[in-house]
């Protein structure tokens, strides 16, 4: 296995670290003020425009998507190092790079599995950065974690589709520039468990969806993220050219959606966790408590020494997959998907936890970044499958080379 950055993305990182210290970091605290401002925590920011056009002129822009017909080209183990980077102010930076989900992994969707038109309706607008969009998957009455509980019927009527069902949690909704929902839902409930769902398009202004609300996350808007909404489809007609693929195909459309968006959190968690670290290293050295300096206190320096350790080791395994993805494809790195999805957040909710440890009522104050970083890693212990339903599959995958 061969990690060592290549010439381009040197030069990338470069660039990008570049972005995020003239750029990005001054504009958090810029941020925060035009949201309060705004009286609406889903509001969209002026300087996150700004961002945005300073991202695109310093070629900064799609880094996520492999296809160089639409993105940067990039492979996982050239995109990870940058999405790491993102990762320390994961409320701006992949949102200004057009690398921010739940877009990312609609638009890997739409590149694989979406028509010709769909693609010139809905992706080619997500690529430019001129709309947001949203995934709807999970509903609040049935455990979604397994996806092939979905309630939600899609059924056939002549030349259209007629959507029934609530979705919450759909990502990206309560963006106000959010035009197109992707929504998994069933055209057949007869059929084998794993070929009952489908994936279809339906524009926001449809007649019968209805977003009832913003879903807040441990109090936050997670308005970086288009925030999350709970809809309702009632009696929601579209054409039959909306659906996404063929009938049967959505839990199958799903889970190749879910793999790389799975390790693009991991990505970012490392550079969640090494912003924290810097963080808590800085508070140390600076504060005194009982006659010396925080850095000097045993119990200190061994929640740095073992934040370096988690973190390093949490690096590497998103880069084994990574390659993995690269080489073997990502049925092949399964494993590891499913190894990182349960340990980078992990590693990165202990990171940060010392962190604000370190920094006492600041850490939890909106003084620093860490009470939304560890809102965030902590939330991703539950964003595309909860830790147990990993750890469960995982198990069952080590038994069978034993059994």
């Amino acid at each position: 296995m061969e990690f060592a950055y290549d010439d381009r993305t040197v030069e990338l990182r470069q660039r990008l670290e570049a972005f995020l210290t003239e750029c990005v970091y001054p504009a958090e605290p810029v941020h925060h003020e035009q949201v309060l401002a705004a009286g609406d925590p889903w509001a969209r920011p002026p300087v996150m425009e700004e961002l945005k056009a300073q991202a695109r002129e310093r070629g900064l822009w799609n880094l996520f998507l492999p296809d160089d017909r639409y993105g940067a080209g990039l492979t996982n183990l050239q995109y990870a190092p940058l999405a790491e980077l993102t990762g320390r102010s994961p409320h701006l930076a992949p949102e200004a790079l057009n690398c921010a989900a739940p877009d990312t992994g609609n638009m890997e969707l739409l590149a694989e599995f979406g028509s010709e038109e769909q693609r010139k309706q809905w992706l080619m607008p997500l690529l430019a950065g001129e709309i947001r969009s949203a995934f709807c998957m999970t509903e609040p009455e049935v455990a979604s974690s397994d996806a092939t509980n979905i309630a939600t019927r899609i059924t056939r009527d002549g030349d259209h589709y007629v959507i029934n069902g609530r979705k919450w949690w759909s990502s990206g909704a309560m963006d106000p520039r959010c035009e197109i929902f992707i929504v998994m839902g069933k055209t057949d409930p007869d059929a084998d468990r794993h070929r009952q769902q489908s994936m279809i398009l339906v524009p926001r202004d449809t007649p019968g969806v209805t977003v009832r609300r913003g879903m807040r996350v441990f109090g936050y808007s997670d308005a970086p993220h288009g925030g999350h909404a709970e809809i309702d489809f009632t009696d929601v007609r579209v054409p039959v050219d909306n659906l996404v693929g063929e009938e049967g195909s959505g839990f199958a459309i799903a889970q190749a959606r879910l793999g790389p968006g799975r390790i693009h959190h991991c990505m970012r968690l490392v550079g969640m966790a090494e912003r924290a670290l810097e963080l808590l290293c800085r508070r140390v050295l600076d504060r005194v408590a009982f006659g010396r300096p925080l850095a000097e206190q045993g119990v200190v320096r061994e929640w740095i020494a073992e934040s370096r350790v988690r973190i390093e080791q949490a690096r590497l395994l998103v880069l084994k997959t990574a390659w993995l993805m690269d080489t073997v494809g990502n049925k092949g790195a399964h494993t590891e998907i499913q190894a990182i999805k349960i340990a980078t957040p992990l590693m990165a909710e202990w990171v940060i936890d010392k962190a604000i440890q370190a920094y006492g009522g600041a850490g939890v104050s909106q003084d620093t970044p860490l009470a939304e970083l560890w809102a965030a890693a902590r939330t991703l212990r539950l964003a595309d499958g909860p830790d147990e339903v990993h750890r469960a599959s995982l198990a069952r995958r080590e038994l069978r080379r034993h059994s």
